[in-house]
Order: structure tokens, then C-alpha cells, then sequence
């Protein structure tokens, strides 16, 4: 089973656009960081720039964030990036005639959504300068 990492990678352009000291930045540059092509890095940053996370121009190669990192929420990237998408996912597959088949969804149902609520209620407490912050801290152990 594929997972995404979209908000990873999200968070990837972020803060390689907040801590890159050159006046441009291209989607090649970016896509060579996260090891993907430059198309999918046009894509996320649309998407960004779409939830007033990002400014950008096209055919520009200065995307810059919209607000200051400390007022960016994990939860606001994620929401960009995956929209409503949960964490969790039930398996819609299971045999309907198996007891356990079906109502084990059912039963699982109730307790995502109290795990949803949980990371979302975390996700908008941390902020992208949480992140480059413990990203700065890492550096410093190299």
C-alpha cells in the first residue's frame, strides 16, 4: 500500500524556500532536494499557493511564504495538501456477508475520527518555525 508524503514534501519546499539565502529558486532546485521531478514541486507549491501559504509567480523563480513561519500551523499545510483526506483509512474492501467483515469498519469508524481530531488538534499547535527550529538543531548535532 502506496502512502503519501505530500505533506512531508510540503513542508520540504517550505522550509528550503524559508532558509535558502539566493534570490531564486526554481522547482528543478527543489525537486533535486526531495529527490522527484520539478512538475510534482509545481504542484504542491500551487496547492500552497492556493491556501495563502505561498507566493508565487509563474514563470518567477522567487516563491516566498505569505506570512512569517511562526503563524504557519502543520495542520494548514496538511489541510492545503491533502484536504480533507484522513490519516487513517478503513478498508472499504472487507467481505459484506463476514460479520467481522463489516462491522469491524463500522466499529473503527468512531475511534478515527477521535484519532483525526487528535493529530488535527496537535497539527494546529505546531508551526513551520517549530519545524525549522528543531530542523536548525539537527544541523548543529552534524
Amino acid at each position: 500500500m502506496k502512502y503519501s508524503t505530500r505533506l512531508s514534501d510540503a513542508i520540504h519546499i517550505l522550509v528550503f524556500i524559508h532558509q535558502s539565502d539566493s534570490d531564486t529558486i526554481t522547482s528543478a532546485d527543489i525537486a533535486k532536494s526531495i529527490q522527484t521531478n520539478p512538475s510534482y514541486v509545481r504542484q504542491i507549491m500551487a496547492q500552497l499557493k492556493a491556501a495563502g501559504i505561498l507566493l508565487s509567480s509563474r514563470g518567477q523563480a522567487t516563491p516566498q511564504l505569505a506570512k512569517p513561519a511562526p503563524e504557519i500551523t502543520l495542520l494548514e499545510v496538511y489541510k492545503a495538501v491533502e484536504k480533507e483526506k484522513p490519516l487513517l483509512h478503513l478498508d472499504t474492501h472487507t467481505n459484506p456477508e463476514c460479520g467481522v467483515g463489516i462491522n469491524i469498519q463500522l466499529a473503527l469508524a468512531d475511534f478515527y475520527a477521535q484519532i483525526q481530531k487528535g493529530a488535527e488538534n496537535s497539527m494546529q499547535e505546531i508551526t513551520l518555525q517549530d519545524i525549522i527550529e528543531a530542523y536548525l538543531q539537527r544541523i548543529k548535532q552534524l
